[in-house]
């Protein structure tokens, strides 16, 4: 009786979904639509700007190395200081960086494959630079829009699983249907369980068209595992969906639950790196970021795309979200009423 009571609620609700054709077509058209944008405006780069990486070392005097100072103050080129020379070779491989350049081991890397830093290196060697030792690494280039889609499909991802899910809810207690509902044997969990599954489908399947759709034009980098991607994805829908029935879980009114979804959804999409990178930002605001599911679903996509990690790689993103899945689905069921 329970498995017969469930796969009824979830075909309602599916049902009830596909058939309110505006609010399909949009969560479909919105997220096509932003990458296309950015497909569009990013292709090109219209800075007039070289970008070069500066790894000093322990020696903080470049003009006691191989004369580089006239170099460093070569206009229209931003100088970067480099902490970590690792990862600035991965951003040569990805043509973020134009060069890197190490004055304390007297060499420098750049990219084969890249036209500027072709350039950046025939400067550097107008400079009289040419005692410096070449390191070269290949990579294809890392667009914005490779780097930016994660983050949209995961906003996408959050919109639809808080106010399809948070909205509902309330609009169903407001005009009573949860009110009949507790009158049939259906309890709070089978409930609240149909509203999860019946949201995860329907995200994951408008996910899964946006991705592949747009790629076929598009064709973002994708050097991690598809299975991966799409675990993340999953696992990041259940936890927005959770945290939403802690919003509808006894608020009668929609414009304060309105008012509610929006002021969770938009300090997350401004926050959690889907539009810029937070390194380089207030410590405080990296902090709250932490607390938003966003910031680790977008993360962990991004780097398994981009960097072709694995899930063990994603550990700590994976563990957040589970922890934060099981507390706010916890907090949700055990708060939620009927009336």
């Amino acid at each position: 009786m329970f498995l017969k009571r469930f796969f009824a609620l979830l075909s309602a609700r599916n049902k009830e979904f596909l058939r309110d054709k505006s609010s399909t077509s949009w969560n479909i058209i919105m997220p096509i639509l932003i990458v296309a944008g950015f497909a569009v405006t990013f292709t090109s780069d219209f800075s007039d700007q070289y970008k070069v990486g500066v790894f000093s070392g322990t020696d903080s005097d470049h003009a006691q190395n191989t004369n580089v100072s006239t170099f460093l103050k070569t206009k229209h080129i931003e100088f970067v200081e480099i902490t970590d020379i690792e990862k600035a070779i991965v951003k040569i491989q990805r043509h973020q960086l134009d060069m890197l350049l190490d004055t304390s081991q007297l060499q420098y890397w750049i990219n084969d494959e890249s036209p500027n830093g072709y350039l950046v290196e025939k400067i550097l060697n107008a400079h009289g630079e040419s005692g410096l030792q070449k390191q070269s690494v290949t990579g294809k280039e890392i667009r914005y829009v490779d780097w930016v889609i994660p983050g949209i499909l995961a906003m996408n991802m959050m919109f639809s699983a808080l106010f399809g899910v948070g909205y509902v809810i309330v609009r169903y207690r407001k005009n009573g249907m949860l009110k009949r509902l507790k009158a049939t044997p259906v309890t709070a969990l089978e409930y609240l369980s149909v509203q999860i599954v019946s949201r995860l489908l329907l995200i994951m399947a408008i996910t899964i068209f946006v991705f592949y759709g747009t790629n076929f034009f598009i064709g973002y980098a994708m050097h991690g595992s598809h299975l991966s991607l799409l675990f993340v994805f999953a696992l990041g829908a259940v936890s927005m969906i959770s945290l939403s029935l802690i919003v509808a879980a006894r608020i009668t009114s929609e414009e304060t639950a309105g008012g509610l979804l929006n002021l969770i959804s938009w300090p997350m999409m401004f926050l959690s790196g889907v539009w810029f990178s937070l390194e380089g930002t207030n410590p405080i605001v990296q902090n709250v970021a932490e607390f938003f599911p966003l910031t680790h679903v977008t993360a962990a996509a991004r780097s398994i795309m981009i960097d072709g990690a694995g899930l063990l790689e994603n550990t700590y993103h994976i563990s957040v979200l589970l922890i934060q899945s099981t507390l706010f689905l916890l907090i949700g069921a055990w708060a939620f009423r009927w009336e």
